[in-house]
């Protein structure tokens, strides 16, 4: 467990000056809904400025990656898609590892069932192999029915990401933790295995992608179990934000403890 001491916009271990890659959350960290937070693009401006790198990690498997480029651009900030990390990306590529040829049946929206067709997954409604729920906003009744009856079958279960919640600028909305808790009302099963942060299958993911060794890459993040818990598990360096949903009271309750601790990004930066 790190070593936290509850202080807030301070490096007194000088952490920061091994970091060189920035894993960064997106929503409560860098901004909420189609607004930046404070200070977050001349954080991301600095971070290349001093010879570093940044690139964003994502639970969030309602979009892909180029849906997240394109917000990006309409916010002002230009990035190729090597620069998005999606929970879904991750769940691709375990797919690809641990069941390559399987069918999926795949319960989310249709950019993620495209993402996943692109990539080479065979999608199956009917009779397939494995079951991946992600975060759906174009859910229905009638996919919680068949998502259930697969489930109950037996079906391997995987999952996206655990998230409860998902912000906005008006609040939370339902993610896919809540998804997950209907289906095991109805068919009395969690999923076996979760991608998404805290899970290693997503940080194995982001070090192949970022070329990074794990101990200088800091996740940046707004939510304990998740984003914390992801650097905490997995070897890397871990900094809160208090712009998204944790505070500081969530953090002494906590057995999750980051590094560091910041009211947000903005300042952050002035530790580059």
């Amino acid at each position: 467990m790190a070593d936290v001491r509850l202080t807030v916009d301070q490096d007194r271990d000088h952490i920061l000056e091994d970091v060189r890659c920035f894993a960064l959350d997106m929503d409560g960290t860098v901004y909420l809904g189609e607004r930046w937070i404070d200070g977050a693009l001349s954080f991301l401006h600095k971070i290349e400025e001093t010879g570093r790198k940044y690139i964003f990690v994502t639970n969030n498997s309602s979009k892909n990656a180029a849906v997240y480029v394109e917000k990006l651009h309409r916010m002002g900030l230009d990035v190729a898609e090597d620069r998005i990390v999606t929970s879904g990306q991750a769940a691709i590529a375990y797919l690809k590892r641990h069941y390559p040829g399987a069918g999926v049946f795949l319960l989310g929206n249709p950019l993620l069932q495209e993402e996943f067709a692109q990539a080479g997954i065979t999608l199956e409604e009917e009779k397939p192999d494995v079951v991946v729920t992600a975060f759906d906003t174009s859910l229905t009744y009638e996919k919680m029915c068949r998502v259930c009856d697969h489930v109950r079958a037996g079906l391997p279960y995987l999952a996206t990401h655990p998230d409860y919640n998902c912000p906005t600028e008006d609040g939370f909305i339902p993610d896919i933790g809540a998804i997950h808790a209907f289906i095991h009302a109805s068919a009395f099963r969690w999923p076996d295995r979760i991608i998404g942060k805290p899970n290693g299958d997503i940080i194995d993911y982001l070090c192949t992608r970022t070329d990074t060794e794990r101990e200088r890459i800091a996740m940046v993040g707004d939510r304990l179990y998740t984003d914390i818990a992801a650097g905490q598990n997995n070897g890397l360096k871990s900094i809160l934000v208090l712009s998204g949903e944790a505070t500081l009271a969530d953090v002494e309750a906590s057995d999750v403890k980051p590094h560091l601790i910041f009211t947000s990004v903005k300042e952050l930066a002035a530790f580059l």
